[in-house]
């Protein structure tokens, strides 16, 4: 079972501790690439498929990098939509 699957089985989870950085990770194995737009976006980063063109927009967590569970699921109907998992 490679890193990638393994993460992506993590991230189907739902776990409490799943971090900005796992999930930054996780869509990049994915084919997408973070997208943001300086200064002017603040905590808002998108993640745009490079064949595709989707964009899945979250803020990024702070003072904590770990992610709401409610905004996993929220990701997970995305990538599901889009047919990428």
């Amino acid at each position: 079972m490679t890193k990638k699957d393994k993460l992506l089985e993590r991230f189907l989870a739902f776990p409490n501790d799943f971090t900005f950085d796992e999930l930054k990770t996780l869509l990049e194995s994915m084919g997408f690439e973070v997208e943001n737009k300086g200064k002017t976006s603040g905590s808002r980063v998108a993640f745009v498929h490079i064949n595709f063109k989707k964009h899945i927009l979250i803020h990024k967590p702070h003072p904590s990098k770990i992610i709401n569970k409610i905004y996993l699921k929220q990701i997970k109907v995305e990538l599901t939509l889009k047919q990428i998992i």
